[in-house]
């Protein structure tokens, strides 16, 4: 099975504008996305896909490959999909770009889950979630059915607690959506056709569209998490961590 994986990466971003060159102890954010990426043995390519010249010439720089892309995407997705369109391969995996200490355990992960024949699109859930998290719109939650097929992705606390049994959702699997996405080639060129929905519009959640029109995705269970880059505020957690 040929699998690749593609960093998507834009300079303009409206919480943290270019984000992708800033500098982690004497590497950009790209590089150690980058570099961590190809530690996995089971990728056969990691390219960035940006539509910025800074980023380009940088990946350049440092000996990565990288391809120059529409500045018309509204997504990662639909990047990933424009370069996996020019490409021969089997699954496609979508590497946050904002994912400095991304683990390629991570990334095997998400490879294995197409032993399966029947998944077409993969992710990574965390199982265990605070009561914090579950009330944090920056925290995703994932109900999954019996398949560990994702039921439903939220920015809210789910499932709801109006029966006043506080006992039975602290007992509930709920799991935390890891944003690392990994697709079967043919599925990925189907998504970035799909129009969006005014379900996806009022959690601001791209998966949901995939829901909407019947896709199934398969959440693969980690306990393996990293921190991203989402807000200036991020550094310190990942410069940290370094």
């Amino acid at each position: 099975m040929n699998i690749i994986g593609i960093i998507p990466a834009r300079y303009e971003s409206s919480r943290f504008p270019g984000k992708p060159l800033i500098d982690l102890k004497g590497k950009t954010m790209i590089q150690r996305v980058y570099e961590g990426a190809k530690k996995s043995t089971k990728l056969s390519e990691v390219i960035v896909a940006t539509d910025d010249q800074r980023i380009y010439d940088h990946v350049k720089s440092f000996g990565g490959e990288v391809i120059m892309t529409s500045e018309n995407h509204k997504n990662g997705t639909d990047r990933c999909g424009e370069v996996a369109s020019q490409m021969d391969c089997d699954v496609v995996i979508n590497i946050q770009g904002d994912e400095p200490l991304v683990d390629f355990r991570q990334l095997d992960q998400l490879c294995k889950a197409f032993n399966d024949s029947d998944v077409s699109i993969a992710t990574l859930g965390i199982k265990g979630v605070t009561k914090e998290e579950r009330n944090n719109p920056n925290r995703i939650k994932i109900v999954l059915d019996e398949n560990s097929n994702a039921l439903y992705f939220s920015r809210s606390a789910i499932p709801n607690t109006a029966n006043g049994k506080p006992e039975i959702i602290e007992n509930f699997p709920l799991y935390r959506h890891i944003g690392l996405y990994a697709y079967k080639s043919g599925t990925l060129a189907e998504l970035t056709d799909l129009p969006p929905t005014q379900l996806e519009k009022v959690e601001s959640l791209e998966q949901l569209r995939w829901l909407y029109y019947s896709y199934k995705v398969r959440v693969v269970e980690t306990d393996i998490e990293t921190p991203n880059i989402d807000v200036p505020e991020d550094l310190k957690k990942v410069l940290a961590f370094l």
